[in-house]
């Protein structure tokens, strides 16, 4: 409807990454939300682990490394990405998001 079609497979990709680690690293809830704010595409994963991703420093050697490739893709694919620190009701937890922005 917004003419996003051409962003459905990146955006299923990276949809599918942040909410596998919201469910991978917290024992709480999780949620995914999309947005469409205008010009760009946001996803947000929210969980309730309040450490910080950590994606690695390099994106060479992937296939060597346990975890962090999820964001590694992420990073490499979103126009740009970040994390916040969120309290909802006395509860502690993050919120990954990335923006895919349209060209």
């Amino acid at each position: 409807m917004h003419g996003l079609i051409g962003l459905v497979d990146t955006t299923e990709l990276l949809a599918a990454e942040l909410a596998s680690n919201a469910v991978r690293h917290t024992k709480g809830p999780a949620t995914l939300r999309l947005r469409w704010r205008g010009d760009a595409l946001r996803i947000d994963a929210w969980d309730t682990d309040p450490e910080p991703p950590e994606p690695p420093s390099q994106l060479t050697n992937l296939v060597e490394v346990e975890d962090g490739r999820g964001l590694a893709l992420v990073r490499a694919c979103a126009d740009v990405w970040g994390w916040q620190p969120v309290t909802r009701n006395g509860s502690r937890g993050k919120c990954v998001w990335c923006e895919l922005v349209v060209a």
